[in-house]
C-alpha cells in the first residue's frame, strides 16, 4: 500500500491500522534521517515518534498536505534543528554558569571585601531613594524588566518610568561618589 493510500485512510476513515502500517513502513528511514542530523539515537527516535504522532493527532488536516513524504522529512528536519538549537542554548547557559562560578571562586579576599563594602553602599543608597523611584529602580535592575514593562505594570507612561530611572541613577551615582 502506498503512502498516499495510507494517508487517505488515516485522514478520511481515521483508520488506526493504516497509521500503524505507515509507522512500520517509514520508521526506519525516518530514524536514519533524524540520526544523520543529531548523532543521538534516543533523540532521533523521540523526534521521529513525535512527528508520526503529530500525523495521527492532526489527521483531519492531512488533506491539505500535497506530498506526505516531503512533509514528514521536512518536519523531522525542522524538529532536529530545533533540538540542536535547544542543546546549543543549554550548553551556552551551562558555560555561563560555569564561568560565573569559576570567576566567583577565583576572586581574592580583598576583592570580596571591596565588593561587599560596595554592595552595602549601593543598598543603602537605593533604600534612601524616594519610594516610587526605588520601586522603579528595583523592577528594572533587580527584576530585569524593561521600562515599557514597568510602565505597563505600574500604569505609568514609559517616559515617566525612564525619567524616574534616570533620577534614581543620578542619586545613586551622587551617593556612591560621596562614599
Amino acid at each position: 500500500m502506498t503512502i498516499q493510500d495510507l494517508i487517505r485512510r488515516i485522514h478520511i476513515d481515521e483508520d488506526e491500522s493504516a497509521f500503524n502500517e505507515l509507522y512500520k513502513q517509514h520508521i526506519a528511514k525516518l530514524y536514519k534521517f533524524a540520526y544523520s542530523f543529531l548523532d543521538d539515537g534516543e533523540a532521533a527516535e523521540e523526534i521521529v515518534n513525535d512527528a508520526l504522532i503529530r500525523i495521527w493527532m492532526e489527521r483531519r488536516k492531512l488533506g491539505a498536505i500535497r506530498n506526505t513524504k516531503v512533509y514528514l522529512y521536512t518536519s523531522i528536519k525542522n524538529m532536529c534543528l530545533n533540538h540542536l538549537r535547544s542543546l546549543s542554548s543549554k550548553r551556552n547557559n551551562e558555560q555561563k554558569v560555569f564561568e560565573a562560578y569559576y570567576f566567583h571562586l577565583s576572586v581574592d579576599p580583598s576583592q570580596l571585601l571591596i565588593s561587599k563594602e560596595l554592595s552595602v553602599h549601593v543598598l543603602k543608597a537605593v533604600n534612601q531613594l524616594p519610594e516610587r523611584c526605588k520601586l522603579i529602580f528595583k523592577m528594572v535592575k533587580e527584576d530585569d524588566l524593561s521600562c515599557t514593562e514597568v510602565a505597563s505594570i505600574l500604569g505609568l507612561s514609559p517616559k515617566t518610568v525612564f525619567t524616574q530611572l534616570s533620577i534614581a541613577l543620578k542619586k545613586l551615582d551622587s551617593a556612591l561618589s560621596n562614599s
